[in-house]
């Protein structure tokens, strides 16, 4: 892969960047980054001077902007499935009180468009812009499930397989297997194998041309979401994705 070095380090900075919302200084992101603070201070100026980065004149200290979130919000804003989601997605938190996502797959992850919170006392920590990993989420698996063969397989292939918890598949036989049958029950489970004590179920969304264009799922604390009550969240989950998908255009 050819990378163009000074993007690669900018982005870097930015990354860094994101996970201090009091900002960092120039020296600070030397040392979290690697870099000279004189490299550092000339991609800085260049993230300014585009609208990515700002600094604090009272502090000096450096911060990212909402640049980058308004030019994936025009990117999630162009997709037809959030609007065409948004009333079905509240309807089903209404009916099993717990908290509904909605994803898309990019690249070997999945991405949380949307969220619906529910009225529960303890909430899931997933935020919108959240990654996940496939392999070990409801939603990742459904969609997995419901893509060509061939690209099911080169997403594995290339995906790191950690376990993330003692729950977690990483055999991809026996992920395969796994897939196969969640494509025939037209829904998907993830018991605990992402994060402890919280159960996910997932069923796929399809587009106008039957590919698989998203997934939404109901996750809670195990407790709540328990292995007795999943084919009936299950039920609901599908019916509520297969309106979505009849949104934007999916025909049998």
């Amino acid at each position: 892969m050819d990378l163009v070095q000074s993007i690669d380090r900018a982005l870097t900075i930015m990354e860094v960047l994101s996970n201090f919302n009091e900002g960092l200084g120039v020296t600070e992101i030397s040392q979290e980054v690697g870099l000279h603070k004189s490299t550092v201070y000339r991609l800085l100026s260049t993230l300014i001077y585009k609208g990515y980065v700002v600094q604090d004149m009272e502090t000096n200290k450096y911060k990212i902007t909402l640049k980058l979130f308004e030019l994936g919000s025009k990117k999630v804003e162009g997709m037809d499935l959030l609007s065409a989601s948004k009333e079905h997605t509240r309807k089903l938190m209404e009916i099993v009180n717990e908290v509904v996502h909605l994803v898309v797959r990019d690249g070997n992850e999945i991405v949380y468009i949307d969220k619906v919170e529910a009225n529960n006392t303890i909430r899931m920590a997933s935020t919108i812009g959240k990654r996940g990993p496939m392999y070990s989420t409801a939603t990742g698996k459904v969609i997995l499930a419901n893509m060509q063969e061939e690209k099911c397989m080169n997403i594995l292939n290339s995906s790191k397989l950690e376990m993330r918890t003692d729950k977690t598949i990483t055999d991809i036989g026996v992920l395969i297997n796994q897939l196969k049958e969640i494509k025939n029950k037209g829904y998907a489970v993830d018991d605990e194998e992402n994060e402890l004590s919280v159960r996910c179920v997932g069923a796929p969304i399809f587009n106008r041309h039957g590919e698989v264009e998203g997934a939404i799922s109901v996750s809670g604390p195990s407790n709540r979401v328990t292995e007795e009550k999943v084919e009936e969240i299950a039920s609901e989950v599908m019916k509520y994705a297969q309106l979505i998908s009849k949104e934007i255009g999916y025909r049998k």
